[in-house]
């Protein structure tokens, strides 16, 4: 790897999430390790009772309640991650020059829940009568509203936007959050992705019609990735920011932790499929990342997978795997969704949240739900169904979306 000043270094300092089985790094962490599940029967609105991943936090906890009823459920998400966030950091915002602090938040969709709910009382209840639609619709549909919330309700004033980037966007929050300070546009920022989409029946109702909607009797096994009797995706609500800084920074106002640096990225497209995935682009994706970090495969401790629980989305994908690491005995392999869900806009950055401990713990957290593993997704140092001892020192961190988006993101321990 190629030695870089502080200043061109970039480090993960603080860390703020909701989950579907935690509010914070610790409650996430330690229900990984202990194989606690965050999927309940939710009853989706229009549609009816679906396995979902729901979060509980509180989300007034930071925003005042006007404010948060002029708002959107993933507004608040990003108010409460934030939040979180920058307290974990110890960044006290009285002391910050607000305009240097950028927010950038991945999103799969955004407004569809708004519109759809608008739509249903504008046709159903209020005989279609447009008095009744809400004054608030607009700003709460505008695609950058998850990320003014944030800003509106932490002051701060400097760039924040959305990227849309699908089911990807976690991990590109990120990506484009350090972009952004290495090219020095801001001092520091919030970076990774948010997700309401359990509160859109449209979105049960796609999956359900492209027959890649999970479901099982147990509702805790409605997502199963990997497993040869997996039948599609959990949809799941959740979020998780980062703040993101040049080490130089981080040493001069004495940062209490840092969980690791950025290291290694990559952002492509398959340019192939609306919705299949190509393992000849995914591959492309986990290499170029890698040539960036300056490392080989074998470096790598822990690869956490996307993987969905779609038929030939697991598959591809586990292709694309063994094409890389085949051969690089050190590398296990995880994955999440098996325990939340898909968490969609959020999936990549609450991922990589999930292992970022084994930094300081050395220990690898399992896939969830595996019974009997797809003889087309078996690999090489797959962590199936219990927690593996290991010294960590990178983490690779796979998030792909539709239309054909592919990211990876590489991060090391801090030294």
């Amino acid at each position: 790897m190629t030695q870089k000043s502080d200043r061109e270094r970039i480090v993960i300092t603080g860390v703020g999430l909701s989950a579907p089985n935690g509010n914070n790094l610790a409650e996430f962490r330690e229900a990984l390790l202990t194989g606690k599940s965050g999927l309940k029967m939710w009853d989706i609105p229009h549609y009816g009772p679906k396995a979902a991943g729901v979060c509980d936090f509180d989300e007034n906890k930071y925003q005042k309640k006007k404010s948060r009823k002029r708002g959107t459920r993933v507004g608040a998400f990003g108010v409460y991650c934030a939040s979180e966030a920058l307290i974990d950091a110890g960044i006290d915002l009285e002391n910050e020059d607000r305009s240097n602090i950028g927010i950038y938040v991945g999103i799969t969709e955004h407004g569809n829940v708004e519109t759809e709910n608008e739509l249903f009382d504008w046709m159903f209840v209020h005989d279609k009568n447009y008095e009744y639609w809400s004054h608030h619709h607009n700003p709460r549909t505008v695609a950058n509203a998850p990320a003014g919330e944030i800003s509106l309700n932490l002051g701060i004033t400097g760039p924040a936007y959305t990227i849309g980037a699908a089911c990807a966007a976690g991990n590109v929050g990120i990506i484009h959050a350090m972009q952004m300070i290495r090219a020095g546009e801001v001092e520091f920022a919030l970076g990774g992705g948010l997700s309401e989409s359990i509160r859109c029946s449209g979105i049960f109702a796609a999956f359900n019609s492209q027959g890649a909607l999970g479901d099982h009797e147990e509702v805790t096994m409605a997502s199963r990735p990997l497993d040869i009797e997996r039948n599609g995706i959990a949809v799941s609500e959740g979020g998780c920011l980062y703040v993101i800084e040049t080490l130089e920074r981080a040493k001069k106002r004495g940062a209490q932790k840092i969980y690791g640096e950025i290291v290694g990225h990559h952002v492509n497209s398959d340019a192939s499929d609306f919705v299949l995935p190509n393992k000849e682009r995914q591959k492309e994706c986990i290499m170029k990342a890698l040539d960036k970090a300056g490392l080989t495969p074998n470096d790598i401790d822990i690869v956490n997978m996307h993987a969905t629980g779609t038929g030939q989305g697991d598959i591809q994908e586990c292709h694309a795997i063994r094409d890389v690491f085949d051969s690089a005995p050190n590398t296990l392999v995880n994955a999440t969704k098996g325990f939340i869900g898909h968490c969609m806009g959020a999936a990549g950055s609450l991922e990589l949240a999930g292992n970022l401990p084994s930094f300081t713990d050395g220990k690898v957290h399992p896939c969830k739900n595996i019974t009997e593993v797809d003889p087309e997704c078996e690999l090489k140092g797959l962590v199936k169904d219990m927690v593996i001892d290991k010294e960590v020192n990178l983490i690779l961190n796979n998030s792909f979306g539709m239309l054909g988006i592919n990211s990876s993101i590489i991060i090391k321990k801090y030294e």
